[in-house]
């Protein structure tokens, strides 16, 4: 029913940029919220930032605040995360996720619909 895809993945040096992107499809595409995880291997997904779908209030975990934002485009089905400042230690797969049943809160794995499959993001020392 709703299809999402992560681009913007890749390999960065400690201290540098990048932006990742989830695309949505479906129709209709309304979710309550979207958020971003990241996940290393043989360990849980960690939640690092999401949006509430109707009025696009942003919520950034204070393990990566001020460094990582979250931005949204209702009418593109878009979702955005902007990483700056990246560390060694934020090398992980970072998923894209949608919830639609008003399951609260939205910021952990269990209460997410959808997902897409990833896109790795490693960062250099």
């Amino acid at each position: 029913q709703v299809q999402l895809e992560e681009s913007g993945g890749g390999l960065v040096q400690s201290g540098g940029s990048l932006r990742l992107s989830c695309s949505a499809s479906g129709r209709p595409f309304t979710p309550y919220a979207m958020a971003w995880f990241r996940q290393t291997s043989g360990k849980e997904r960690e939640y690092v930032g999401g949006v509430m779908w109707s009025d696009g209030l942003t919520y950034i975990p204070n393990s990566v605040t001020g460094r990582f934002s979250i931005s949204r485009d209702d009418i593109k089905n878009m979702m955005y995360l902007q990483m700056n400042n990246l560390k060694p230690e934020d090398t992980a797969v970072y998923f894209c996720a949608a919830e639609f049943n008003r399951n609260w809160p939205p910021q952990v794995p269990a209460n997410m619909d959808y997902w897409g499959k990833g896109t790795l993001v490693t960062v250099s020392s």
